[in-house]
């Protein structure tokens, strides 16, 4: 029987089960016989906490017995989180779950032998029918699911602001990238700063989109699977266009993270933002109103295209709280946790049968192009590469960048060797 409730894990808590966590294919264990949960994320300020906030809640109140320890390590997309986890892991001190995107990212942790098979809770739960047949490939290896997705998150997105556009005379959303650059002339003619940026990471995320917008997502995903080469004219031309984007940044784009970024859109100081769709829960989350304070529009170029990404939870080897993380994944998975936890989070549901009653506009249009769209992997964000292809590829970018975005040849250099780092 399909079990999709949070409450089942208050029900299971009364339950002894005659194995008690010592197999990955017994029925799910309950958290009463574990003390404390740390939960290791990024999450750490914005609609990021508010959403995890949703599912410790549901956690405590399934296990009342069972302290919640949230390992929150600031730090946009994980950098620095992953640093510590890295460390946490080869020092055989795992934390109880953590959060790893769905994709390749989870390549290097299944590999090393540092995740448990959670394909036993995918049959308990029923999850094997209710998740995406297409995600749940994303989250298998040799044929075992690693990990429980809480989200499908969408990264092509153009944010800006309507009374900067209007001050600008920017009537429309562009939706070619020769519309994205006369834009910009726009804003710059009007004394705005035409885009916003922050730190490395988001200038690899810039790019990302940048090289799916110029090479379309046939050639963008052969980057990855090596039938698209990383020194054709194709993405010569791609770097280009990012050289040429990067000339209309902020200068101080490596003292920002992406939510300092934010707030030049939303107090009127820049005119785009290329962003996941983060941003908006974070804005909703300093009082800001959708459609008033922002607006949205799927990025130029990637019209009809979603480049999507998942945030997942794990159960590392080693956990010392075993039960209670298993409950933590149950609620994780659950259609109560995610329809709690993604309206906060500014996500959509990774289920099929979620409510879209609970979700705002953007939202609700982000589950219909789920639906509909050509769907394409965020590199930064872990579909396409694992952690070494990741943090090389982000390196690259911050070289190209601090020295003055000059040498494109360079860069292409550069990022083919990430892409054999991640094959390493």
């Amino acid at each position: 029987m399909r079990k999709s409730s949070y409450r089942l894990a208050a029900a299971l808590a009364a339950v002894a089960l005659v194995v008690a966590g010592c197999s990955s294919s017994s029925k799910t264990d309950t958290a009463a016989a574990d003390k404390s949960l740390e939960i290791f994320t990024w999450w750490s300020a914005g609609g990021e906490a508010a959403g995890l906030a949703e599912l410790e809640n549901q956690f405590k109140a399934a296990n009342p017995n069972t302290e919640y320890i949230n390992a929150s390590i600031a730090g946009g997309a994980g950098v620095n989180a992953k640093a510590v986890l890295t460390s946490r892991l080869e020092a055989n001190d795992p934390p109880d779950s953590f959060q790893a995107h769905a994709g390749m990212e989870l390549d290097g942790y299944v590999k090393s032998g540092k995740l448990e098979d959670l394909t036993f809770l995918y049959k308990e739960q029923g999850w094997d029918t209710i998740f995406p047949a297409d995600l749940i490939k994303t989250l298998t290896v040799d044929g075992k699911i690693y990990s429980v997705p809480v989200n499908i998150h969408r990264a092509n997105v153009l944010w800006s602001n309507p009374a900067t556009n209007a001050k600008a005379g920017v009537a429309k959303d562009p939706a070619t990238l020769d519309e994205f650059f006369a834009n910009l002339e726009k804003f710059k003619k009007a004394g705005i700063q035409p885009l916003a940026l922050a730190t490395e990471w988001t200038q690899a995320h810039l790019m990302d989109w940048m090289l799916l917008a110029t090479l379309g997502p046939d050639a963008f995903n052969g980057l990855f699977d090596g039938t698209t080469s990383w020194t054709s004219p194709e993405v010569a031309k791609a770097l280009k266009n990012f050289q040429k984007a990067l000339g209309y940044a902020n200068k101080d784009a490596q003292n920002l993270d992406w939510p300092d970024a934010g707030k030049l859109i939303t107090s009127g100081k820049a005119g785009y933002f290329i962003m996941g769709d983060w941003a908006s829960a974070q804005w909703q989350s300093e009082g800001l109103v959708l459609d008033t304070d922002y607006t949205w529009a799927p990025a130029p170029g990637t019209v009809g295209i979603y480049q999507w990404l998942s945030d997942s939870f794990t159960l590392p080897v080693g956990a010392k709280d075993r039960n209670a993380a298993i409950s933590w994944l149950t609620i994780c998975g659950s259609k109560d946790g995610q329809d709690a936890f993604n309206p906060k989070k500014g996500s959509i549901s990774a289920r099929t049968d979620s409510d879209p009653a609970g979700y705002d506009n953007y939202l609700k249009a982000a589950m219909e192009s789920w639906k509909v769209d050509r769907l394409v992997g965020s590199t930064v964000h872990g579909v396409n590469g694992n952690n070494a292809l990741m943090a090389a590829y982000n390196s690259a970018v911050g070289k190209f960048y601090t020295g003055g975005f000059k040498d494109t040849a360079g860069l292409a250099t550069d990022l083919a060797a990430a892409y054999e780092a991640g094959k390493a």
